[in-house]
């Protein structure tokens, strides 16, 4: 049985409807993730998990009690959930270890500083227990405020755009410590966040939200590689629409060459609405197009963004389209070199024009014959 179910749920602030049937399954011990951009609805729906909201439709399971729908509505003290803000509201008057220790309820004193000492340790402050929260950087007061949020053992805990106040590094090494913690305390947890980095670094299941609805729930490999529309191939990563046509049931031709894969029915042979050589366009990442010296199909480098380890080049083919390129660092080209490149294609992605929904995300083929 999940830990947390989400029916069908809607809400709307006067006309506008924010939430709109939307449903999920976050399983005992999982991390979810909301990924979506800016007023997509994400939060709203943290707010409704928590009992903040109450839902104008559907229902929110927890632990297979109804908490929200159907005229019941459990007030948030009462659900036992844990909650991480984004500006972390620790109480500055009290110390990291009062902080921790102030929702504890019916402990004894000896109890109760154990738990603290305990969260404290895995938390990685096991000596900071006297300092106030003025006296910690970012990242240590993010700690506490997580460590806080899981000292009553709760069912489930929300994490609100828990990093958006720290700098970059600091983002990307305390999104990993967190996960870690999570996963240490066998924790059930939704994150909520902009930021694919943070969803991919903690999260083993994520939402991609776009205007109140759940596009796509799935680990961060399958959203990246086999993307369920056009919107979650846009949002996830990077990547460019190259127009193609369908060959035949197995294969997709592109100006970079012919891939194999299983198009399905709708854009093969013995379609009903469109015949073979049916338009489609197709996705191709950064990590599709492989620097290849020794290739004969050459681009021409407009733009280069250099990454460290990598280079990300975007390269204009013969007929003016452009692609992206992630390419070791020592292959350092000037703007207008043309170079060699191939494709290397795992998962062949198409969308048919005039439609947002994936032909096809499955196969795992490799490009075997570039056009001549």
């Amino acid at each position: 049985m999940s830990l947390l179910e989400l029916v069908d749920i809607d809400l709307a602030f006067g006309r506008n409807r924010v939430v709109r049937k939307l449903s999920l399954c976050l399983e005992e011990g999982e991390i979810g993730c909301l990924l979506g951009p800016s007023g997509c609805g994400k939060t709203t729906v943290l707010r409704c998990i928590a009992g903040f909201e109450p839902v104008a439709a559907g229902e929110i399971r927890l632990d297979g009690q109804v908490v929200s729908g159907h005229g019941k509505h459990l007030p948030p003290e009462r659900r036992r959930i844990g909650m991480v803000f984004q500006d972390y509201a620790l109480f500055p008057h009290l110390s990291v270890a009062e902080n921790i220790g102030f929702g504890l309820r019916g402990l004894n004193a000896t109890q109760k500083r154990e738990r603290v000492a305990e969260l404290l340790r895995i938390v990685g402050l096991a000596d900071q227990g006297n300092k106030y929260p003025h006296e910690m950087s970012g990242g240590q007061q993010q700690r506490v405020a997580l460590a806080r949020a899981l000292a009553p053992r709760p069912h489930l805990l929300l994490l609100d755009e828990p990093f958006s106040n720290l700098d970059v590094e600091l983002r990307e090494r305390l999104s990993h410590e967190v996960r870690d913690i999570i996963k240490a305390t066998r924790t059930t947890a939704i994150l909520v966040t902009h930021d694919q980095n943070e969803a991919f670094a903690v999260a083993d299941e994520i939402g991609i939200m776009n205007e109140g609805r759940i596009q796509q729930w799935d680990t961060p490999y399958n959203l990246y590689h086999r993307p369920a529309n056009r919107f979650v191939a846009d949002f996830i990563g990077q990547g460019v629409f190259l127009p193609g046509h369908v060959v035949n049931d197995e294969q997709v031709e592109v100006e970079l060459g012919r891939l194999n894969s299983a198009i399905p029915a709708e854009c093969g042979i013995g379609c009903s609405e469109c015949a073979r050589n049916c338009p489609v366009e197709v996705l191709l990442r950064p990590d599709d197009i492989v620097h290849d010296d020794a290739s004969d199909l050459k681009a021409e480098v407009v733009h280069k963004a250099f990454r460290g380890a990598d280079i990300l080049y975007t390269l204009r083919l013969a007929s003016g389209a452009r692609v992206l390129s992630l390419v070791p660092s020592h292959h350092n080209h000037a703007i207008g070199e043309k170079i060699g490149i191939r494709l290397d294609v795992d998962h062949v992605v198409t969308f048919h024009e005039n439609s947002d929904d994936a032909a096809h995300a499955q196969q795992d083929q490799r490009l075997t014959q570039p056009v001549q």
